[in-house]
């Protein structure tokens, strides 16, 4: 049965958080500031994912059009790829996005329940129909790491990660289940890895980020509930810098955190003209390349580069 919802006391309380982390240095929280550089705009409904290439390409999903759309380095438009429909080079509310670094674009092709395989200028390549245990495999995103020859792919519904091997597309291993333990998922949504190849989650209603080594042991946990620096309210976007420091957008509380890869808070992505936590709209996917941080503003319709410039002490 479902319960009724206040809906007045969840937008205060959550206002009551974003206005605990707004107030960044005056709380004593760290400061990460970004420079805006540029936004992109191109007729997106409701954006979830960007990758970006070795050269510099800007890929993104632009899901509810069941389209990819691809940008230059200043976020020019170059060209798109893709339709709605089953067929192959074909999308249904396409999430996620991976481009390996031998220039290969992986799509989380989550409403036709596979994984397709392009080309850096979006021809058709291959697919992977996903396994799935119970319900029909919902894919959110999808992580290549061609050095050890893996693909792993977040099942949304079936609250797992599933672990294929790229020379003969079959599934080796599925990581977690349904439940709230460590090792356990509940709507895993999108994957990053470190240096060390590490994975990291975004398990969004356990409202946490699991991390597990590359032969699939679990490491530790990240964040947890609450209203406190390091906390959550929903978890989306995951993306990690050439320092292993972890970035995890906040789609509710509009805001982006920063952490050790040991899971210790490090900061919050800060607004430097105002000294303070920058405020973003729903923000989603995440992907850092050369020192820039692309952020999707989902429900803006827009994906937002900065430079990360440093912090506060």
């Amino acid at each position: 049965m479902f319960r009724q919802v206040n809906l007045a006391g969840v937008f205060c309380f959550i206002f009551f958080i974003s206005s605990i982390l707004a107030s960044g240095s005056a709380y004593g929280i760290r400061l990460t500031h970004v420079k805006h550089l540029f936004d992109i705009t191109h007729g997106f409904s409701q954006p979830s994912d960007v990758a970006v290439s070795k050269d510099g390409h800007i890929y993104v999903v632009d899901g509810v059009n069941n389209v990819i759309k691809v940008f230059n380095q200043s976020g020019k438009f170059d060209f798109s790829f893709g339709s709605k429909g089953p067929f192959n080079g074909q999308f249904k509310f396409p999430l996620g996005i991976d481009v390996s670094t031998s220039g290969k674009v992986y799509i989380a092709d989550s409403g036709n329940h596979r994984i397709q395989i392009f080309g850096p200028t979006g021809n058709y390549l291959n697919q992977i129909k996903l396994h799935s245990k119970i319900e029909a495999a919902d894919p959110t995103d999808v992580a290549v790491n061609e050095s050890l020859n893996r693909l792993y792919v977040a099942d949304n519904d079936n609250h797992y990660i599933l672990v294929y091997d790229l020379s003969n597309m079959q599934l080796l291993q599925t990581l977690g289940a349904p439940g709230i333990e460590e090792r356990e998922f509940r709507y895993p949504f999108q994957l990053a890895f470190d240096n060390h190849k590490y994975i990291y989650i975004t398990d969004v209603v356990n409202t946490r980020v699991q991390v597990f080594s590359p032969d699939g042991r679990f490491v530790t946990v990240i964040g947890g509930w609450g209203v406190e620096k390091g906390h959550f309210f929903r978890p989306k976007g995951i993306a990690i810098d050439n320092n292993n420091r972890v970035y995890v957008s906040d789609s509710y509380m509009g805001v982006i955190q920063v952490f050790k890869n040991s899971g210790e808070f490090y900061s919050a992505i800060g607004d430097s003209d105002k000294n303070s936590v920058k405020k973003f709209v729903t923000p989603a996917g995440l992907f850092i390349y050369n020192d820039i941080l692309y952020v999707v503003e989902m429900f803006a319709d827009k994906i937002s580069a900065y430079k990360i410039i440093g912090d506060t002490e």
